[in-house]
This record gives C-alpha cells, sequence and structure tokens, in this order.
C-alpha cells in the first residue's frame, strides 16, 4: 500500500479461491432452507434474525466466489466483507433471546440476574449497536484506500470488541442462570431436557466469541497482518465456526422445548 491513501493498495492479499466459497455458499443455503423450515415448523418467529444470519452468510461467500475472477472488483468485495463480518451478530441476538425464552418455558424467570422482560431488549440492543457499528466499518474498509481502511479497521475493532463484552456479560448470567436452577429447580425443570439446550447456548456462545476474538486480532494486526493475509483462517475460524452453531441450533433446536411446554415464540 502507498503512503498516500491509494497506489499500489488492493483488496486482497491472495485470489479468493472458488472452491471453498462454492462448500460454503451450499453449506449455508442449506442452512438457511433447514432454519427457516424450523423456524416455520415450530412457529419461533424469534429465530428470523437467525435465518437472515445464515442468508447473510451464504450471500457472503457469494461475494468470495464473485472476487475469485476479479479480486480487484469492490461490489463483490464489499458483499462478502460486510455480510460475512455482521452475520454473527444476528446469530447472537438469536442466542440472547433463546435464553429468556427458556426461563419463561421452564418457570423460572426469578431466577434471572436480570429481570427477563429486560434481559432479551438488552443485550439485542448491545447486539444491534455493535452490528451497525460493524458494518459502518466494513463500509469504511471497501474504499480502496489506506486511510479509509484504516480508519473502518479500528471502527470495526471497537464494534468487536463491545460485542465480546456484550457475549463475555451474557455467558456470566447464562452461568448463574444454570447454577441457581440447579439448587432450586422448578417443576417444569424437572420434568424437560433443558439441560441439552443450555449445553448448546454455551458452545454457541463460546464458538463465537472466540470467531469475535480472531476478529479482534485480524483487524488489529492490520492490512498487512498474518491472519488477513492467509485465506484459510477466515475459513477455519469464521466459516466452519459459524457452521457448527448453525447445525447445532438446528439439531438441538429450542422450539422443540418451547411447543412441548405449549409457550407461543
Amino acid at each position: 500500500m502507498s503512503s498516500n491513501g491509494k497506489g499500489d493498495f488492493v483488496l486482497y492479499h491472495f485470489t479468493p479461491s472458488l472452491p471453498a466459497a462454492v462448500i460454503f455458499i451450499a453449506a449455508f443455503s442449506i442452512g438457511f432452507i433447514v432454519h427457516t423450515y424450523l423456524a416455520i415448523r415450530y412457529r419461533a418467529r424469534y429465530f428470523l434474525a437467525f435465518v437472515i444470519g445464515c442468508l447473510f452468510e451464504a450471500v457472503g461467500y457469494v461475494g468470495r466466489a464473485l472476487s475469485h475472477s476479479d479480486p480487484e472488483k469492490l461490489t463483490p468485495y464489499i458483499m462478502q466483507s460486510l455480510l460475512i463480518l455482521v452475520a454473527p451478530a444476528l446469530f447472537a441476538a438469536t442466542v440472547y433471546m433463546v435464553l429468556g425464552r427458556l426461563m419463561r418455558a421452564l418457570g423460572a424467570e426469578h431466577l434471572s440476574l436480570i429481570p427477563v422482560r429486560w434481559l432479551t431488549k438488552i443485550f439485542v440492543i448491545g447486539d444491534v449497536v455493535t452490528f451497525f457499528i460493524q458494518s459502518a466499518g466494513a463500509g469504511m474498509m471497501a474504499q480502496k484506500t489506506t486511510s479509509s481502511f484504516n480508519t473502518g479497521k479500528n471502527v470495526v475493532v471497537v464494534g468487536l470488541v463491545a460485542q465480546v463484552v456484550i457475549f463475555g456479560f451474557f455467558i456470566i448470567v447464562a452461568a448463574l442462570f444454570v447454577s441457581r436452577i440447579r439448587k432450586s429447580p422448578t417443576v417444569l425443570s424437572a420434568s424437560q431436557p433443558w439441560q441439552k439446550h443450555m449445553v448448546v447456548l454455551f458452545t454457541a456462545s463460546a464458538i463465537i466469541l472466540v470467531r469475535n476474538l480472531i476478529r479482534v486480532i485480524e483487524y488489529a494486526q492490520g492490512f498487512n497482518g498474518y491472519i488477513i493475509s492467509h485465506e484459510v483462517f477466515l475459513y477455519i475460524f469464521d466459516a466452519l465456526f459459524i457452521l457448527a452453531v448453525i447445525v447445532m441450533l438446528a439439531v438441538v433446536h429450542p422450539g422443540r422445548l418451547m411447543e412441548a411446554i405449549a409457550l407461543p415464540g
């Protein structure tokens, strides 16, 4: 990159892999179809953000596939940079909403550190804010100048760090809830398989948290950093990680528990 802002600035340090992009287009498209079906099947309106997240991932990798033939074309770069970056915020929002519904489904609202009526609102609002911060940063990074890339990178890091902090607090709230319900089980918690749903929520949260930390390191290293310069890291610590979350929540969908207790979505 040149010091004046444009010069030899390039969008990629490599030619994006077409086979890898196609594989994950297919995988996330299947995830989108499956979760759309499950959301309709269980009337789980709270999974709308998750479904949109699957779509964002699929379209994001379409952008990477298009970048294979023309790595310097801006539109596909913006598609993949923005959508792949912000999609996990939508998955996080769903995880937040699921916890509140599990608490209500088990008749255990009184065991929550935060009143359940505020629980989802607080975390989702925080998630929405980080979503827009990351989106703004990604937009700046697509300006094809060194200065805008660096500014956008710093904005993205702020959004990611904020999301990590929010997620960390969420995990504390969820862990405290599990501790309390084990000590003081409700009637419904004694008859429902809620533990596996909490295991999935904790695992999904940990995966997204690690993914965000890797992203923080990536952007902190800058345009010529080791992570951003090697495509394999995107597929290991982003694509595979997020796909694992999608699969887990399809296999252990909270809608099944809600349906068993007749709790509306």
